[in-house]
């Protein structure tokens, strides 16, 4: 007997329009990053950490930078 070694997939039966697969990618996206300023200094952050520039979180001094 001879014992054939055949995987069966699953095949579409009729072909994905455009619009169907535009659709179903319709969530897929990008969005631009959330930006805020640094109330002390003005640079551009992101929301809830420390600004990088200053070394500040909420107007307060959390990390001492040199002044350059």
């Amino acid at each position: 007997m001879l014992k054939l070694d055949i995987q069966l997939f699953a095949v579409p039966f009729r072909k994905v329009s455009k619009t169907r697969k535009r659709m179903r990618r319709a969530h897929n996206a990008t969005t631009a990053p959330t930006v805020v300023t640094c109330p002390t200094c003005g640079e551009k952050i992101k929301p809830h950490r420390v600004c990088k520039k200053c070394g500040s979180y909420k107007k307060k001094t959390v990390i001492a930078k040199d002044a350059e």
